[in-house]
């Protein structure tokens, strides 16, 4: 059963007009900012007003809380990486495992990158994990990976696409959430990546062989 997010991580109000939007996109970009550069403990609504040019009250009639801003940001984090995993699978000029190798790179990045948000999250970010955003992202990228199976591997049977496809999305997810507590600059980083990427690669190798 999909647990819906707490109140604490729900927008208030959606904006509906350009200027309403405009403050929310400041307010979005903002605590972008903030979260890199004072960190999780010392990030507050009040730097991010502040930052964006905005009342603390302003910001609150869109997000009741520091928690529902990280929040956005992670949804709109797993909107952007998941367009850009597709995006990798979807270009037909590298081959198929040179596609699945850029996206197990991009994965591990984009995993590594959202961990300051986690950690901003605090008590919430379990909430989050499962919200209704998060299986979204979760199905959509699991989709993305089944039909870049079919194009890869044209004569695998439906049902071993469909378990082929879960199996690669829980793989990187697992792999991924273990290894993102890591700087994205940490150059194990990459290694990991290339680990999981020649995993990955023998796997679409012997699917492709009919094993």
């Amino acid at each position: 059963m999909t647990v819906r997010p707490s109140p604490r991580l729900v927008r208030r109000k959606q904006p509906r007009q350009s200027r309403s939007t405009s403050l929310v996109a400041a307010v979005l970009e903002a605590a972008g900012q903030v979260l890199a550069e004072v960190g999780p403990a010392r990030f507050t609504a009040a730097r991010v007003a502040e930052r964006a040019g905005v009342s603390v009250g302003s910001l609150y009639q869109y997000f009741p809380n520091k928690a529902a801003i990280l929040f956005q940001l992670q949804s709109d984090e797993w909107r952007d990486t998941t367009a850009l995993l597709r995006g990798i699978l979807q270009d037909p000029a590298p081959s198929p495992p040179e596609r699945l190798r850029a996206m197990v790179h991009a994965f591990v990045r984009s995993e590594c990158e959202e961990a300051a948000m986690r950690g901003a999250l605090g008590d919430a970010a379990p909430l989050y994990r499962d919200a209704p955003e998060a299986e979204d992202s979760r199905v959509a990228a699991t989709d993305a990976i089944r039909a870049f199976l079919r194009e890869a591997v044209p004569d695998l049977a439906e049902a071993r696409c469909r378990i082929a496809g879960d199996l690669i999305a829980m793989t990187l997810g697992a792999v991924g959430e273990g290894i993102s507590e890591m700087s994205a600059d940490d150059p194990a980083v990459e290694a990991y990546a290339d680990g999981l990427a020649d995993m990955l690669c023998a796997y679409l190798a012997r699917l492709a062989a009919g094993g």
